[in-house]
């Protein structure tokens, strides 16, 4: 079979990129640790005001002896829930929420902070706000109708020693 020389060509560049493509992901995963998120939890969505977690009385933030803290939250349509969470800047925070119905997203500008939030799952993240101010939490997959109306709001405090 003959293929033209151009063809070869073109196939000998294309396998070069597919080859770097997966070097530099075999590169960082191996050698700067980054990989998917692997704290994979299961909840019952229909019974998630039933779990302790994540009954309505335990949501928002919590304070941990190491000086960090917890977040939990829910995100239902439309909207997240606490709708207001307060945190001292340049504090860990580990956040863990769970969708009561749909897929739901979780975005917070100007921060590493991008989840998605699949119903049956808890989704985990930890961060670090390192910018004062307020910020909007925003819902980056579509829910819905009411969609464009689900956000929340971070507010970024200064630390009292």
């Amino acid at each position: 079979m003959h293929v033209d020389p151009l063809e070869k060509r073109w196939l000998y560049v294309v396998g070069g990129i597919v080859a770097f493509t997966i070097a530099v992901q075999v590169y960082y995963a191996a050698a700067k640790g980054i990989h998917p998120p692997s704290n994979v939890q299961t909840i019952d969505s229909a019974k998630l005001h039933l779990s302790k977690e994540f009954a309505e009385n335990n949501l928002g933030v919590h304070k941990n002896t190491d000086g960090s803290l917890d977040v939990t939250m829910v995100a239902a349509r439309y909207g997240f829930y606490p709708q207001e969470i307060e945190v001292p800047i340049d504090t860990p925070v580990r956040l863990r929420i769970a969708s009561l119905d749909v897929l739901h997203g979780l975005l917070v500008p100007y921060s590493n902070l991008n989840l998605m939030v699949v119903p049956g799952y808890i989704s985990e993240a930890n961060t670090t706000f390192t910018k004062l101010g307020e910020f909007p939490m925003i819902c980056n997959e579509y829910c819905g109708i009411g969609h464009d109306y689900m956000y929340a709001r971070v507010r970024v405090v200064p630390k009292n020693n």
